[in-house]
């Protein structure tokens, strides 16, 4: 007999719930690929690549495969072909042979835990359409920089700690909105750099996790052509503010003063 889940029971707001399959029998593959459409499903309980998933291919939503921690280049080609937004958050490692098969994914990529990435890697990400999620790299090296910053689309990079005047300098060359909101701190070089960044989306640059901002810096910022958000912010000098209240772009956020 041919598995059939029941939709009622694994279906939430959020899409569907099927994180406690270790293993995707073909049957129930075959049954999602037929039903799921534009929701979003949860494989998180695959902690290896099965060739079943290749039946999710024309999926339109998100597919979460957060159990997978490593992906082989093979893999990577598959899944690389898929229409789905994906979301390998478990990937600590991605081989650049792997990073060259996700550049050609369209929509948005998430790989969530990763927290080096070769030269090599970060110039085939670089090309890849649509929003992309690297949110455990502390710090860019400048060669790094320079490659992610030919991104076209919303380029979210928050977990980095630290950025470097000549790696901001690089992503401020990218198009599209930039979230480098793990930021605590920047440099009056850095802000200088970011100012110039070319935003656009709902989130133009996101910084919501600075805690303090030099009156150079916010005269800086307030030159950014764009929706900045600074709600991490919870006192300004009144340099600072004066020059934050001529912000020439779409809109300012500074909810926590």
């Amino acid at each position: 007999m041919t598995y059939q889940p029941n939709l009622d029971e694994i279906c939430y707001p959020y899409g569907i719930d099927l994180d406690s399959l270790t293993e995707l029998p073909w049957s129930v593959a075959e049954f999602l690929s037929k039903h799921i459409g534009s929701s979003s499903l949860g494989l998180n309980g695959l902690k290896k690549f099965s060739g079943t998933v290749e039946l999710l291919s024309e999926m339109e939503g998100t597919l979460s495969l957060a159990g997978l921690i490593k992906l082989s280049d093979e893999e990577a080609e598959l899944l690389g072909t898929f229409k789905c937004s994906l979301w390998l958050n478990g990937l600590t490692q991605l081989s650049d042979n792997a990073a060259e098969s996700l550049s050609k994914h369209v929509g948005e990529l998430v790989l969530g835990s990763l927290t080096q990435l070769s030269d090599n890697a970060a110039e085939s990400l670089s090309k890849h359409v649509g929003e992309l999620v690297l949110g455990s790299l502390t710090q860019l090296s400048d060669n790094v920089a320079e490659s992610l910053s030919k991104h076209e689309g919303k380029l979210a990079l928050r977990g980095l700690t630290k950025l470097s005047d000549t790696a901001a300098e690089f992503l401020s060359k990218h198009v599209g909105e930039l979230d480098v909101s793990g930021l605590t701190e920047i440099s009056d070089g850095v802000a200088e750099s970011l100012s110039k960044h070319k935003g656009g989306g709902k989130e133009g640059l996101c910084l919501h996790k600075l805690s303090q901002l030099s009156d150079s810096a916010a005269e800086s910022l307030s030159k950014y052509e764009g929706k900045i958000n600074l709600d991490g912010l919870k006192e300004l000098s009144d340099n600072a503010a004066e020059s934050l209240s001529k912000h020439v772009g779409d809109s300012l956020l500074l909810n926590r003063l």
